[in-house]
């Protein structure tokens, strides 16, 4: 008889590792920054204004964010950025891209669980460079038997990387903190979707909850998804 799963996909970002709250502590340094030209609040929604501007354009990752702050302090200050501003916003953006790899509780021994019966696959949208940098340093790249790095998650790319690496949609199954990206593409693509919440999550990536969705499942934690694993079978 044919086994319901056989492929299990992950996110990276909060899902696998911190990354995030790096992006919430730059936000932070921009405040600051620009705290002669405008209020904190209002530099915020600008800022998110010019990220769903620019995604298009420059995709998802570091590199896009610093440069969509750019736009914005140029905006804000009606062209009267000083350029010690700009030199700082980039060395800010140099310096995220230089973090260390912190894993999430728990990542490790659930990805060992889950390779021993199924097939493992990374999903990751962003910079090239930058996922290769976390996923090399992770540690977590020998217990993968695929890795994608797209531009963006939508239910046609899930559909093409679910048949390519397994047996179809039907059969795989797509674990995340992002509900606009992870799982309801993935839903829609014809796969489990489940939600793992992150206590930090990009403005960009909201989403209603798909609880009408029956293959639909939410964790507090990565070690529950081994339950699920095994009553999905």
């Amino acid at each position: 008889m044919a086994r319901n799963l056989t492929l299990i996909a992950f996110d990276a970002d909060d899902t696998l590792w911190h990354c995030e709250h790096l992006f919430h502590l730059t936000q932070e340094q921009f405040s600051k920054m620009l705290a002669d030209f405008t209020e904190p609040d209002h530099l915020h929604a600008r800022l998110i204004e010019v990220e769903k501007r620019n995604v298009g354009q420059y995709g998802f990752g570091v590199k896009g964010f610093v440069l969509s702050m750019i736009e914005t302090a140029i905006e804000v200050t009606q062209g009267r950025v000083p350029a010690p501003v700009i030199g700082q916003l980039l060395a800010a953006g140099r310096e995220m891209l230089a973090q260390p790899i912190e894993l999430l509780p728990g990542v490790r021994p659930t990805l060992e669980q889950c390779a021993a019966s199924h097939r493992l696959l990374l999903i990751t949208k962003g910079d090239l460079l930058d996922q290769e940098r976390k996923l090399a340093q992770s540690g977590l790249g020998d217990l993968f038997d695929g890795v994608e790095i797209v531009s963006e998650k939508t239910a046609p790319v899930y559909e093409r990387i679910f048949q390519y690496h397994g047996h179809g949609a039907r059969r795989a199954m797509m674990v995340g903190n992002s509900l606009k990206s992870d799982v309801v593409p993935a839903l829609a693509a014809g796969a489990w979707g489940v939600y793992v919440p992150s206590d930090k999550t990009s403005a960009l990536e909201h989403a209603d909850m798909p609880k009408q969705e029956g293959r639909f499942h939410e964790i507090a934690a990565l070690a529950e998804l081994g339950e699920i694993v095994e009553t999905i079978g």
